[in-house]
């Protein structure tokens, strides 16, 4: 008799596990699609409208677009090639992937004092090295 209905105990455990797990797996990928969806639309937005704002993108049919975004609209955004002038509507939930080139001018600045102190540093090392007593 315990047998009988520690066994049942089980497999009624099992069934909800099983079940239970099912359900949350089909939660995640639609949260997971929303999310992705949200950061190509800021990812987009942030950078702007014109030809400074070059991108790369990667569809989910593996299709890839390349140029800069002439329009951003609630649904879809615009990606004009820069050769050919052809323009490519694309909607949101078709990009995989997004690659912008569109540094801000604080962030120019930030690399370009970076720089700037690596060859006064290396140039400090060079003299130092050359000249003994100078």
């Amino acid at each position: 008799m315990i047998n009988r209905t520690a066994a049942t105990l089980v497999i009624c455990l099992l069934t909800f596990t099983m079940t239970f797990q099912q359900s949350v797996v089909a939660n995640s990928n639609s949260e997971k699609d929303a999310s992705l969806l949200q950061k190509v639309k800021t990812g987009i937005v942030k950078l702007g409208v014109g030809q400074s704002s070059r991108v790369s993108l990667t569809l989910k049919d593996k299709t890839k677009v390349a140029g800069y975004i002439s329009e951003i609209g609630d649904d879809s955004f615009v990606v004009a090639n820069l050769e050919s002038g052809g323009r490519t509507t694309v909607t949101y939930p078709e990009v995989v992937q997004v690659k912008g080139n569109n540094l801000t001018t604080r962030t120019k600045v930030i690399i370009g004092v970076a720089i700037a102190a690596g060859i006064a540093i290396t140039l400090y090392i060079v003299r130092g090295a050359f000249c003994d007593g100078c």
